[in-house]
């Protein structure tokens, strides 16, 4: 755990008892600060309360006393409106921060790399990381992903970061000049939170906030939005920028061209990785991610043919078109993450005959653009509460079953495919979870829990009949 000695004896706001922010707490404790947490939902303060933190309601203290207030990222900044703790701390003019702030103040001579997009930054994240990992570097993951930022160990002057950072924790990170900055895509997202496209796309560019010439910008180029970035970043000459892309070559860039990742950022358009042998990379979205992560590593001074072999031994990530299992020649894959439609096409963009498995807590817009994809999928099973919505976009396109439960839909996608050797059961939800599920990550637990149910039934039929 990070210490914070700069805060001992001081009064410190923390808003949010998730995992962030009961780390955060934790770490303040640890360091001596009094410390004020509070969170909305009873069953997180009770939660907080069994760990020994000490709860305040922010919305009756006295906030002449803290210094700082930290606030988790899922709660409102500014847009829709500012939560009306985040208000009464501003109106006192104390600081809101959120905790990768603290381990930036703490840690201010760490290398800092940072990875944002709408899409696939926890991949390309963890592909850092794990490149630097196995390149004998002092490494720590997470932010976004995986583990809080408080909870790594220093790392001083010889160490990385490598942090997955979401638009809501860039706006409340102050401090980091990201080394490598990584913007991947930008679709739209979370628009509400950030007042509209425009505040969406502002607060991913803060992660190329005060870099200079000594500092690379990793920009993705497949999209329109992202592609406007590259091209703005250019323009200013401030830092390194260097394209990358899945789908097409880039001048300067790293890009997938036919067969091959190849690297022509210092010129000479040199091949470097077939794309075959990233098998847990499939599709044109992690060729760019893969190209992502080599460009960032190669500016975060690893050599290619390391960066190569530690590309080719990732074993990629838990709920992001995870192959669960081969069932009779039926493939179950998993993608609980695409929580939205950009998501969602990009693993139906993989896979040729499709039994897909979709639905949830519908996003605006529902399944618009994803009309392209529909002669791969042979029948859609609908869960949660956009069944019905879906159900009608869907008629007259595709055929449907409205199977309700994630249960009762692997059980009839299972059926419906059994026998169509080469086909891939695919839960891509193009939905949040939040319907029927805490998160992406129970869902996904679910589905491979009932898919190993699958196979072990499978299992014991075979030797029934043998």
């Amino acid at each position: 755990m990070i210490e914070l000695p700069f805060m001992e004896g001081c009064t410190v706001a923390v808003l949010g008892l998730g995992k962030s922010g009961r780390s955060a707490a934790r770490a303040l404790l640890a360091s001596g600060a009094e410390v004020w947490a509070w969170d909305d939902n009873e069953d997180a303060r009770a939660r907080a309360a069994a760990a020994d933190i000490p709860l305040v309601d922010l919305m009756q203290a006295d906030w002449s006393q803290p210094i700082s207030l930290i606030l988790s990222p899922g709660i409102p900044l500014h847009h829709p409106a500012p939560h009306p703790v985040v208000a009464k701390a501003e109106a006192a003019g104390v600081e809101v921060v959120g905790d990768i702030e603290l381990l930036g103040r703490v840690q201010p001579d760490a290398h800092y790399i940072g990875v944002t997009g709408t899409n696939g930054k926890s991949t390309t994240t963890a592909l850092i990381g794990h490149v630097l990992n196995m390149a004998r570097r002092i490494v720590y993951t997470g932010g976004n992903l995986g583990t809080p930022a408080l909870e790594f160990d220093p790392v001083g002057r010889e160490g990385f970061y490598v942090l997955e950072m979401s638009s809501y924790q860039l706006e409340l990170t102050l401090s980091i000049t990201f080394e490598v900055a990584v913007l991947l895509n930008v679709s739209p997202d979370h628009l509400d939170r950030h007042g509209g496209l425009e505040g969406y796309v502002a607060a991913k560019k803060q992660i190329f906030r005060r870099q200079t010439s000594t500092r690379t910008a990793v920009v993705g180029v497949d999209d329109e939005l992202s592609r406007q970035v590259f091209e703005e970043l250019c323009s200013r000459g401030e830092q390194r920028v260097i394209p990358v892309s899945g789908r097409q070559p880039v001048a300067g860039g790293v890009y997938a061209d036919g067969d091959f990742l190849v690297d022509d950022s210092e010129g000479g358009q040199v091949p470097v990785l077939p794309l075959g042998e990233l098998v847990h990379l499939p599709g044109a979205h992690n060729w760019q991610n893969a190209a992502a992560a080599f460009a960032a590593c190669r500016a975060a001074g690893i050599e290619p043919a390391v960066v190569m072999a530690c590309l080719r031994s990732f074993a990629g990530l838990p709920h992001r078109q995870e192959l669960v299992a081969e069932i009779e020649g039926v493939r179950f894959v998993n993608d609980s993450k695409a929580t939205n439609v950009d998501a969602a096409a990009r693993a139906l963009s993989c896979y040729e005959r499709i039994y897909w498995i979709a639905g949830g807590r519908a996003k605006e817009g529902g399944l618009e653009g994803l009309q392209p994809w529909y002669p791969r999928i042979v029948k859609a099973f609908l869960i949660g509460e956009a069944a019905e919505e879906f159900a009608g976009t869907l008629e007259g396109q595709l055929q449907t079953e409205r199977s309700g439960t994630l249960e009762a839909a692997v059980k009839a996608a299972a059926q419906a495919a059994e026998g169509d050797e080469g086909a891939v059961v695919l839960l891509s939800p193009a939905c949040a979870s939040f319907d029927q599920f805490a998160n992406f990550e129970e869902r996904g637990d679910a589905f491979r829990a009932l898919v190993k149910s699958l196979q072990q039934g499978t299992a014991e039929a075979g030797q029934v009949r043998s």
